[in-house]
């Protein structure tokens, strides 16, 4: 069936800047790849799966693109809509296919936060690269909190420490964001507790946030409570003496006991893999959930 109702602001404000260019309305050549917003691509962001198949059997092309280089397929994604997502895709749509704001279908899959259409797209030779550091999946799924698409990316192979200049490392955008479901799993992927936006790290942003939460999951991996960011000021520096975070840091200030660095040590030594090589240990339970932090 249908879903006649949804993401029509999604429709609307992608629609209402993707309006032809005049290169394209002059060129006949060009009118035939690139259009104002079409009817397959509202059929494709609404979910519209009938009236989808409908139009490309009266031979609409699949990758029709707007002026803003927006195809049907990434309009499915946008909207979540894995059925028409597949339908585009087996007549053809071009799964690596980029706007001029480089997004690509993976990108606005993670918008979305549909991990079928992420995993559809990469059944259909997706790459997991970003072309360009103005639209990374990861980042963008740390940002909305959509913890499955990024436990998906981090389990296929996406490079979850990619710091970009602008934006840091994806942990970092989702302490920013203060997303903590979105940081524990990076963090239980083997994400960089350290690594964030220049020398701003992660415990830095949530000490600025004021996330009791985000500052407790953070130390509880090894962030260091005593590095220093552009202005030479720790974390605990960035929170006012009253708040109760001030004696939090005030309490984690002593050294690390001789479990929690052994812990450490461990999961440094697996790296990114450390939920899968953890889990293949030969131990008992209660130390793969010590080590898991379960």
């Amino acid at each position: 069936m249908d879903d006649e109702g949804t993401h029509q602001n999604a429709s609307k404000s992608q629609g209402a800047r993707c309006q032809p260019s005049a290169t394209s309305l002059s060129n006949p050549l060009m009118r035939d790849f690139v259009s104002d917003w079409s009817p397959l691509h509202d059929a494709s962001v609404h979910g519209r799966l009938l009236t989808l198949k409908k139009l490309i059997n009266q031979g609409n092309n699949v990758n029709l693109l707007t002026a803003d280089q927006v195809s049907p397929l990434h309009e499915a994604c946008l909207g979540g809509h894995e059925a028409c997502a597949s339908v585009l895709l087996k007549h053809g749509a071009q799964v690596n296919g980029v706007t001029v704001d480089w997004h690509t279908p993976l990108f606005s899959a993670c918008v979305s936060g549909s991990v079928a259409c992420l995993n559809l797209l990469l059944q259909h030779g997706a790459s997991l690269h970003p072309p360009c550091d103005l639209a990374s999946p990861i980042h963008e799924a740390a940002k909305r909190g959509h913890v499955q698409c990024v436990e998906f990316l981090a389990s296929h192979g996406v490079n979850i420490d990619h710091n970009i200049k602008h934006l840091g490392t994806p942990l970092y955008v989702a302490c920013e964001n203060q997303q903590v479901n979105c940081a524990k799993k990076l963090l239980e992927s083997g994400a960089n507790v350290n690594s964030g936006k220049g020398l701003d790290s992660p415990l830095h942003t949530a000490a600025r946030n004021c996330s009791p939460e985000l500052v407790t999951l953070l130390i509880d991996f090894g962030a260091d409570i005593w590095a220093k960011n552009a202005d030479s000021k720790r974390p605990m520096e960035l929170v006012p003496p009253s708040s109760p975070l001030s004696q939090l840091f005030l309490q984690k200030e002593g050294p690390l006991s001789l479990m929690q660095l052994c812990r450490l040590c461990i999961r440094k030594c697996f790296g990114h893999q450390q939920h899968q090589k953890i889990t293949g240990l030969l131990l008992p339970d209660e130390l793969k959930h010590f080590l898991l932090h379960i």
